[in-house]
């Protein structure tokens, strides 16, 4: 039933590589492990080596045969971003899935090592720079898709501030999440947008609805004193979490710039629909300005 979307839709990935960012735990380990299960070359992207090393490890066991590797990436690093670039550049010729799934949620404000607000330079501009970098390796490959990870998030409080990007005048760190997550929207359709001419490579993004992840363990203390009571009804598993995400990147009918999230109760959870995302997201004018003011920060411009 199209409606009942599950893991056992994936086509066969054999063939196929996929970079996965923040593959070591919940949604990026679920998506990783079951691109793998379908055959997929799947390359763990992430902070912490051993951790990635672990996490391979446990793909291997449910996943008899499974091909993974890991490479260290740092996304609050843009020298760590275009270190890891290079390596996989080295190590690949062309790449079919960029999944920029990493993130961070809700912390208390700091900076990334190059001054940029941690949820917007982690969430958006590590993956905007590695985006740019990676992308000369996807374009000469046929259904090579970019999938970017939004959120719920993306509707609240959020808004982008050119005059204050990184929270030095006010921080709110639930503002300044929805703003990364807005963020990953705008990107994702104005990247769609400028790879329409290309015919082979699209963007598209999912959101994993309330999936119980590690992403939770900032909440502010209010919203934590609820989850116990709230976290039943309207979360769900990471692997349920990853089937928007994992719908995105392979199912055939996916078109560039659709954006895919939960069907059930305010897509919280239930299983992988094309979604809207808000109003906000599709202003054209934030979108260019976005990606003008992206390029100037990171230094990294795109093929196309």
């Amino acid at each position: 039933m199209a409606n009942r979307w599950t893991e056992q839709d994936i086509p066969a990935q054999k063939g196929r590589l996929a970079v996965v960012t923040g593959a070591n735990s919940g949604l990026g380990f679920e998506t990783a492990r079951a691109l793998a299960a379908r055959g997929a070359s799947v390359v763990l992207a992430v902070r912490d080596v051993d951790k990635g090393k672990h996490a391979a490890d446990r793909i291997a066991s449910a996943v008899p045969g499974a091909d993974t590797t890991v490479q260290q990436l740092d996304l609050t690093s843009l020298a760590s971003v275009r270190t890891a670039a290079e390596q996989l550049k080295s190590a690949h010729a062309t790449i079919d899935l960029l999944i920029n799934n990493a993130g961070v949620m809700y912390p208390p404000r700091q900076t990334t090592s190059d001054g940029f607000e941690l949820q917007f330079g982690t969430n958006h501009l590590g993956h905007f720079a590695l985006t740019g970098l990676l992308l000369d390796t996807m374009l000469p490959v046929p259904g090579s898709r970019v999938v970017t990870v939004s959120s719920v998030g993306h509707r609240i409080r959020a808004r982008i501030d050119f005059d204050d990007l990184h929270g030095e005048r006010s921080y709110n760190r639930v503002a300044a999440y929805g703003r990364s997550k807005l963020a990953n929207l705008m990107f994702t359709y104005e990247l769609q947008r400028r790879l329409s001419g290309n015919g082979k490579t699209i963007a598209v993004a999912a959101h994993p609805g309330a999936a119980n992840t590690d992403l939770m363990r900032n909440m502010p203390t209010a919203l934590r004193a609820l989850v116990p009571v709230v976290a039943p009804i309207v979360t769900q598993t990471p692997a349920m979490g990853a089937l928007p995400v994992l719908r995105a990147a392979t199912d055939p009918g996916v078109l560039g710039g659709q954006y895919y999230g939960p069907g059930g109760f305010l897509e919280t959870r239930g299983y992988p629909k094309i979604v809207e995302s808000s109003a906000r997201s599709h202003d054209m004018a934030i979108q260019q300005r976005l990606w003008t003011v992206s390029e100037e920060l990171t230094g990294v411009t795109f093929p196309v």
